[in-house]
C-alpha cells in the first residue's frame, strides 16, 4: 500500500492546503453574491473540462458527457483544452466540475479558481489521469487526494467494494472491469470505496474526500473510449458526481 509514502510530506502539503482553504472560505461571501443558482431546471449545473496529452480526452469526454446527460440530472457545459474555464468568473455558475486532463501545467489563477470554488461547497469529480496532471503541484495533488505512479498492461481485473457505507457503492459488491489499472500514491485520509489487487497488494480504485466545505470523488477507471463505455465505469462515475454535488 503506497499510502505510507505520504507520511513524510503530507503534513507540509496539507498545512499549506488548509491555510489556502481558510483563505478561500473567508473570501467566499463576495463571490456567492454573483454566482448563479447551482440547479437549472432541476438539473445540476456541471462544467465538464477535458484536455491534455496522452489520452483521448476529447472522445472520453464525449462519452462522459453523453452518460451524464442521459440521466436527465445534469446540465452540462463542455469545455475542451481551456484551463481558463477554472478562473473565478467562469467557474462560478457551476455546482459540479468534472475534470479529465493529463499532465500539462496550471497557472496560479486557474488553480486557485478551482480550489476556492470547491472549498466553498461545490463538487469536484476527476477520473483516471486526473491523478496524473500538473506534476509537482502539491495543492492540486492535495485536492485530488493522490497521484499516479505507474500502471501494468491494459487488462481485465476485479474491483471489490470496501465495507464503508456510501451511496456511491450501495448495492455493489464487486465487478470486473477491462481498463488500465492505475497504481497510486495516496493520502491515507481519503475514504477508499473500492480496491483492486496489484502484485498482492490492494490499490484504490474509487475514493472520496472533503475539500473545505466541498466534496471530491476520484475514480482510477476510464483510460480510453472502450473503458469509458463500460457500464460500471459510468454507473460509479454518475453516482460519484451526484454525491459530489450533494444530491445523492
Amino acid at each position: 500500500m503506497h499510502a505510507s509514502l505520504w507520511h513524510g510530506c503530507a503534513s507540509r502539503i496539507y498545512a499549506r492546503a488548509l491555510v489556502f482553504c481558510l483563505m478561500a472560505l473567508a473570501a467566499s461571501s463576495a463571490l456567492r453574491a454573483t454566482a448563479a443558482e447551482p440547479i437549472q431546471n432541476g438539473q445540476i449545473k456541471t462544467l465538464l473540462l477535458t484536455g491534455g496529452a496522452i489520452h483521448d480526452a476529447k472522445t472520453n469526454g464525449d462519452i462522459v458527457q453523453n452518460a451524464l446527460e442521459k440521466t436527465g440530472k445534469f446540465a452540462v457545459t463542455r469545455v475542451h483544452e481551456d484551463l481558463d474555464a477554472l478562473l473565478p468568473e467562469r467557474i462560478a455558475p457551476f455546482k459540479l466540475v468534472v475534470f479529465f486532463w493529463t499532465v500539462g501545467e496550471i497557472n496560479d489563477q486557474q488553480k486557485h479558481g478551482l480550489l476556492n470554488h470547491i472549498a466553498r461547497g461545490n463538487g469536484f469529480v476527476t477520473f483516471h489521469s486526473g491523478a496524473d496532471s500538473f506534476h509537482g503541484d502539491p495543492e492540486y495533488r492535495a485536492l485530488v487526494g493522490g497521484y499516479f505512479l505507474t500502471h501494468p498492461h491494459y487488462r481485465q481485473y476485479q474491483v471489490s467494494v470496501t465495507p464503508h457505507e456510501s451511496p456511491i457503492t450501495q448495492g455493489i459488491s464487486e465487478f470486473m472491469i477491462t481498463d488500465e489499472q492505475y497504481i497510486l500514491d495516496y493520502d491515507p485520509r481519503v475514504t477508499v470505496l473500492a480496491n483492486a489487487l496489484y502484485q498482492g497488494r490492494l490499490m484504490p480504485v474509487l475514493w472520496t474526500k472533503d475539500w473545505g466545505q466541498g466534496r471530491v470523488f476520484y475514480s482510477a477507471l476510464g483510460h480510453d473510449p472502450n473503458a469509458c463505455q463500460q457500464e460500471m465505469f459510468q454507473e460509479t462515475l454518475i453516482r460519484g458526481a451526484e454525491w459530489a454535488a450533494g444530491t445523492r
